[in-house]
């Protein structure tokens, strides 16, 4: 098992203890809440994501063959959705990334529950996630 997939599979271990989506919903919220400070010189067009309502930033470095990045936004619930993309990608080799899709996302039931608008912005995520980890000269 790749780490990709045991952090999903962690996260739809996660989500199954919560009964209902309003629970689901402020368990996003709260992850969110937990995101590690995104310094306000990233907070640029360089790094805006576009293809979200919300605002979202974006930055991602390669180490090595691995891939780390940060993101914010300025809503409460794409912030979670950012949280959950940090656990199953931060720090994750390039490769791995570009190899495993994002099957977490219809387990937990976010294709089912996100607005059409959310769900468009977490596909524009997870696509410059991807994208980003192409783009490592391991990967291309």
């Amino acid at each position: 098992m790749t780490e990709i997939e045991q952090a999903e599979r962690e996260l739809i271990e996660e989500f199954q203890f919560l009964d209902n989506w309003m629970d689901r919903y402020q368990y996003l919220i709260d992850l969110g809440k937990q995101l590690p400070a995104f310094p306000e010189e990233w907070r640029t067009e360089q790094y805006r994501l576009h293809g979200c309502q919300s605002q979202v930033w974006l930055r991602t470095e390669p180490h090595g063959d691995r891939l780390q990045f940060q993101a914010v936004s300025d809503s409460a619930i794409v912030s979670g959705l950012i949280a959950l993309l940090m656990r199953v990608y931060n720090g994750r080799r390039a490769m791995e990334i570009v190899d495993t899709p994002p099957t977490f996302i219809a387990a937990i039931g976010l294709d089912e529950h996100l607005s059409p608008t959310r769900s468009n912005g977490l596909r524009a995520m997870i696509r410059a996630i991807r994208d980003a980890a192409a783009a490592v000269p391991a990967v291309s």
